[in-house]
């Protein structure tokens, strides 16, 4: 019997709630946060590890905002677990961003969705 490393018996997490994908694919409704106090000024070394330690805690679903400006940070964190080898490849991870309400007008939408994924390394 698996114990918590003082002799009483480790406790199993619930399964955390999945949402499926038009691909087929199942996405966990839980994620890990990465917006920072105050907003919009992280440490990205900071954000980095957290996300790293998120990975290798079993969060495979995170999220992040051009607002938050952690976007870059999640990127690094994400290949760095891929070259560690903690993930297989990026397709095992989650990442979501939200699109700013100053950029939700015609001709500054897919600009802003582009520049989100340059950031996150995942052009």
């Amino acid at each position: 019997m698996a114990t918590d490393g003082g002799g009483a018996p480790a406790r199993r997490m619930p399964p955390v709630p999945e949402a499926a994908l038009r691909s087929g694919k199942a996405m966990p409704r839980v994620g890990m946060g990465t917006a920072t106090f105050p907003l919009g000024e992280p440490e990205p070394a900071v954000v980095r590890e957290a996300v790293l330690r998120g990975i290798e805690a079993g969060y495979r679903h995170f999220d992040t905002a051009a607002l938050y400006g952690t976007e870059g940070a999640v990127g690094e964190a994400v290949w760095e677990a891929v070259r560690a080898g903690t993930v297989a490849s990026r397709d095992e991870l989650y990442i979501t961003s939200k699109l700013w309400i100053s950029d939700a007008h015609p001709g500054r939408v897919v600009p802003a969705l582009r520049r989100t994924l340059r950031n996150l390394k995942m052009e």
